[in-house]
Parts: C-alpha cells; structure tokens; sequence
C-alpha cells in the first residue's frame, strides 16, 4: 500500500478504480487486486473513526431486544408514541414469509422471538386478525404455543397476566447469600447470567401482574390448557434431579421465612446498585438494565430516583435509529473491540504507526482501561486490575479477549507516551496472565467459570450460562503474549499444550464467540504461528486442509450459525466477507499466500467489494450464546477483510512490529 504525503493510505480516490486496472480491461493481478481493495477500504475505515478516536459499528441481534423494550415501557406506563411506532416498524420489517421472526438473518423460525414480537405488535396496535398477525399466531400454535417459548419469554408474559406465575421454574432471591465455594452461588454463572438471574429473582419473588387489555389465546394450542403437563425427567438423571430441586423451591416459596427473603431482596438491591455504570447502565448490555430496573421499581424505587432515571436514559442509548421512522435495539455496544480491531487492520494495511488516527485511538483505549477490581476479582482476588471492557462504561466486567486485543493494537503503534503506553500493556498482561483457568486455557470474563450446575436449572434455558474457556479467546491470548515476546513464557506454553489437545478431528477448532468451526480455526493458526509452531506442524497442516476443503466454489468462506447444533452446516453457508477473512487469516499465517486458494479467496473479497470500500454481510458471524443468541457485527465486515488484504500484500509483520514493546 502506498502512502500520501500527509500519511492517509493511497494515492488513489477512495471508492474509485485506478485507470491501469480497469481501462486495458486485463484482470488484475491477485497482488493489484489486494492492494486496490486494501486501499478502498483503510480509507473507509478512516473515514467512519469518531473524533474522539474511536470506531463502532451498529451491534445486531434479533427482535427480542427490540419487543423487550416496548413491554418495558408498557410495565412501567412511560409509553411513547414515536418509541413504540418506529419500534412496530423494525419489527414488522424482520418478519419471514411464513410469519415467524428468525433470531439470525436466513435463520429458521424461533417460538420465543415470534411470541415476543407479536405481543409487541399488539400493544402497538396491529390487528391480530392481519394477515401478517394471523400468521405469526397460526406458525406460533404449530410450533407448540406459548408453552414451548423460553422461560425469559413467558416471565415477559406473566408480568401481564399472559401466563402464570406458578407455572415458571423458580429462583429465589436467597441465591446472594450463598457462599462462592457453595454450587449455585451467583459466581458460578457466567457474568451475563448472574447480572440477569439477580434481579429477576426479585421480580419472580414479587410477582407483579399489570394486566393487559387482551387476551393471547390466539398463541396457544388449547387456550383452556395453555402448559399442559409434561412427563418429568427420569430420576437418574440430571434433568430430572433439577426438575425435582424447582418442585422444592416452589414449596420453600411458600414456607420461606418473611424477614429472611425481605431481607435477601434488599442485599440484591444493594448488589445491583453497587454494578451500576456511571453512564446508568449495568455491565453495557441491555437485558440487565431491563430486569434491574423492574426490580428496583418493585423495591420501591421511583421512577425519578436517580439509579433508575439515569437506568432508564441509558436505555435510550442502545436505540439505533436507520432512519427517522425506524428504531432498533442494540443487546451492547462494542466500541473496544471494534477500536482495537480497526486499529490493528489499519496497521496491517500499512498505515504509519504514528498516524494521527492510530494516535487518537491508541489515546482513547488508553483511557478505557480499567484500572479497579470488579466481579472478577471474586475468583483471583489477588490479580491487579489492568483490563479493558467491551462497551463504553463496563468497570464491573473487563474481558480477557478485548484485553488481548487491545494490547496487540497498542503494541502497534507509536503513541506520544511511551511511557503510558509500557505502562498500559504490562499491567493488561499481567491481568491477563492472572485470569488463567486451571486447565492452561481463558474464558471470556471469568477464571475457572466452568460449574456443570447452573446450565441443567429449568429457569437458565435463555443461552449459555457458564463462562468455560473457550478456543478463540485463549488463541488471541497466546498471540498476545507470543508478540510481546514470552512465546517460552510457561503461560504461553500452557495455553498451547491446551489449544492443540482442543483441535477438532477434522483438524479446526471451535468458535465460542464467532460463526464458528471458521472462526475458530482463524484465531488459533495465527497464534500457533506467532508462537513459534512450525507451518510444518501437524495440527497446523490439518487445519489447512479443513480450510481447503470447505471453501466454496465462488472463491469465499461462510458457515451457518445452525453449524452449532448440526454437523451438516460445519464450514458450510453463503460466502462472507469476515469468514472469508478468517480464513485467509489462518491460510496466509500457515505459509499458503501463493496458494490458487488463497488467490480465490483474495479475489472474492475484491470482486464483492462495494463502491464505496466496505462489504455487504446481511449474515450473522458474531455468536453471544451458540445456538441461541447471535450477533451480526457491522464492522466485521470490513475489519477483518481489511486485515486479511493487508497480510496478503504486506506479509506477516505482526509478530516482529510488536516483540519488544
């Protein structure tokens, strides 16, 4: 990539093809190709960088988010006319033709997504006799009615007197007090989980109904018997010891001491308060902000208290708006990771190391870490603070995968203070090195987040609820860590000796937090690499082989999210710009730049490139919980593909540019 005199990528127009590429009418070579996309996009990706230094691109899940935050406003009565048409608006446009809402782009019908947005539509206004409605309700009694939706969608529903509160599993508020060495305690669940499940055991305890003005009869298969009976569990089993334990939380509900319960409300009360953001949020996701809020307000709090003023105007801040009739809800947003990640494909692409953008952003993240001990501290209280969070205002929750990457980011360039920037990276290493499970590996948020319990409770079926190490975050560590220079650091060689006894039979790995066997793979050949592994390596050469084997005939990459639950769809799905770079992420690391693959797979990404440098990805790469809970990154798209033309044409640089720091 060249560079102007003023240090922007490019001597060409942004968005326009150079006259050598185009006017012979030859095809240009897989090098010109590169260069001429990598180009397109690092000034796109320039353009889109806020002035305070950061990128973010819009976070979209599925339309629970969105009829979450209408019956929110509905529960509480501070409906808004604009608020509740714009949202109908987003939500009708998500519809499938056969009535059903998907919780992923091309996805298969969903009960609870179907049932939340319908009921979302109705207090909207829309006739349930429309055709669109009708068949929403006749897909919803198909598919098994109200009683097969999730337990998070019939508490939405009992809150209105849609469902019963006696037919939910039970969670008492009792739960705080359990110590951390005790199953079940709330640090036994993933950090997303215990900051939902804490509130909603106030709000289960209570068991507030504001009845509706309809009926939803039209959801179930016999309105007389909306949750027929069930044959229960086989003893012997786990299922079935669970299904018995919410049979005797039900009784203890009834026999629980008064001042006791009384009194475990208000230790959850305070718990929630103590996590409360500055900008009013909890952790910088949605759904706990919805629950803590309606616990608090049936704790007593009023609206105008200001934990729940600033709780309910940090709302307003998930809200995307695509036009001034169209609102959509954002689950979090992802500035952090979509900085460090623009940061690093920016540098990849060529841009100086001491350009004013990569300045700025490394200046923003500087500012970002977090430097207090939060939940994480619970299971390494003796590991100092020094990670970075996701989302704007998260000091409770740091990730270790953000850390890893916004290390490698800063390691890239040269900020003004040095000193600040050494400072910075050492104490994001040590946290991280201090966040190492057991096993050698890392989750996401927590160390040694792996109970066997809290996933088999009937009330935890919304999505994974544990925070076990995961292929991809552990990668991006063992990359991290190698960069710097401690690839012989036992750490290191202990998140190896994991990464290669976790490689699948078919030679790829698991994808816990990106679509999948694809991003699994991506993540962990690059830091085999940059560890020290041979190209030669054995594991390295199947992975190869895996990537080879599942591109598809237009020269691209995809995998279908449905790869999480059915074998069939592992590596398959409909070329994506950010699977397709993944993988050549891995393939370039292994050694295969000349590679007739590689060259199809670069020549993918130019050829689908739109005018203005970006890429189009209506599909969902990002996962929150596999199998039920996706994301669709806006910034994929052009972050990675960016990353990935950048290596082609530049190399590996990664790995020396940042040694030594």
């Amino acid at each position: 990539m060249t560079a102007t005199t003023d240090g922007t990528p490019g001597a060409e127009i942004p968005g326009k093809p150079s006259a050598s590429k185009t006017d012979t009418g030859a095809r240009p070579s897989t090098k010109e190709a590169a260069e001429h996309a990598a180009q397109r996009a690092a000034a796109h990706l320039l353009s889109r960088q806020d002035p305070d230094g950061w990128w973010k691109g819009d976070l979209e899940t599925n339309v629970t988010m969105d009829a979450e935050d209408l019956l929110l406003r509905q529960f509480l009565g501070i409906q808004d006319e604009r608020i509740t048409m714009a949202t109908a608006r987003w939500i009708r446009a998500q519809q499938r033709e056969d009535g059903a809402w998907a919780t992923f782009h091309g996805g298969p019908g969903d009960v609870s997504a179907t049932v939340e947005a319908y009921v979302a539509l109705r207090l909207a206004g829309d006739d349930p006799a429309g055709p669109r409605m009708a068949a929403a309700a006749a897909w919803v009694r198909e598919a098994g009615g109200v009683a097969r939706a999730r337990v998070f969608t019939r508490i939405w529903l009992a809150l209105f007197g849609w469902w019963r509160w006696e037919d939910l599993p039970e969670m008492p508020p009792e739960i705080i007090y359990f110590p951390k060495w005790m199953p079940l305690n709330i640090y036994s669940f993933g950090c997303w989980a215990r900051q939902t499940i804490v509130p909603l055991t106030v709000v289960a305890a209570h068991r507030p109904v504001r009845p509706a003005s309809f009926a939803l009869d039209e959801l179930h298969t016999d309105p007389a018997n909306p949750n027929p009976p069930r044959p229960p569990a086989r003893l012997t089993s786990w299922d079935g010891v669970f299904q018995r334990l919410d049979k005797a939380l039900h009784v203890y509900r009834k026999s629980a001491i008064r001042p006791l319960r009384r009194a475990a409300m208000k230790a959850c009360a305070r718990w929630i308060i103590e996590r409360q953001e500055d900008d009013g949020c909890w952790g910088g996701i949605q759904p706990p902000a919805v629950y803590s809020i309606i616990a608090l307000h049936l704790l007593g709090y009023d609206l105008d208290h200001p934990v729940l003023r600033a709780g309910l105007e940090s709302l307003d801040r998930f809200a995307v708006w695509p036009d001034k009739d169209t609102r959509m809800i954002e689950a979090c947003q992802s500035p952090v990771w979509d900085t460090c990640l623009a940061t690093i494909a920016l540098a990849d692409a060529g841009v100086p190391a001491d350009h004013p953008a990569l300045v700025k952003a490394a200046g923003w993240m500087l500012d970002e870490q977090i430097t207090k001990s939060g939940d994480w501290s619970v299971q390494r209280p003796g590991v100092p603070p020094g990670g970075w969070a996701f989302e704007f205002h998260n000091d409770n929750y740091p990730d270790i995968d953000d850390t890893a990457e916004v290390v490698l980011a800063l390691a890239r360039v040269d900020h003004p203070d040095t000193g600040r920037l050494k400072s910075a990276i050492e104490r994001g290493v040590r946290w991280n090195i201090g966040m190492q499970s057991k096993n050698g590996a890392w989750g996401a948020f927590d160390a040694d987040n792996t109970s066997p319990f809290p996933n088999r409770l009937p009330f935890c079926d919304f999505g994974e609820v544990i925070d076990p190490p995961s292929a991809d975050v552990t990668a991006h560590v063992v990359e991290m860590l190698a960069a710097l220079g401690l690839e012989h650091d036992p750490h290191t060689r202990r998140g190896i000796e994991w990464l290669l006894a976790e490689q699948e039979e078919n030679g790829a790995w698991f994808g816990r937090w990106g679509v999948n066997y694809i991003y699994g793979t991506g993540s962990v050949v690059p830091a085999l690499i940059t560890a020290g592994l041979p190209a030669s390596h054995p594991a390295i050469r199947r992975a190869v082989a895996w990537l080879k084997s599942v591109q598809n005939e237009d020269g691209g990459w995809g995998e279908d999210l449905r790869s999480y639950s059915s074998a069939q769809w592992v590596g398959r799905g409909a070329s994506t710009a950010s699977q397709t770079a993944w993988a050549l992420l891995a393939l370039l690391s292994a050694g295969e730049r000349d590679s007739a693959v590689v060259e199809r797979g670069v020549h993918w990404l130019a050829r689908t490139q739109t005018e203005e440098g970006t890429w189009e990805e209506p599909y969902f790469t990002g996962t929150g919980f596999p199998r039920d809970f996706s994301i669709n990154y806006h910034l994929y798209r052009l972050v990675f593909p960016l990353t990935a033309l950048g290596r082609y044409v530049r190399g590996e640089p990664f790995a020396d540019a940042a040694k030594g720091v």
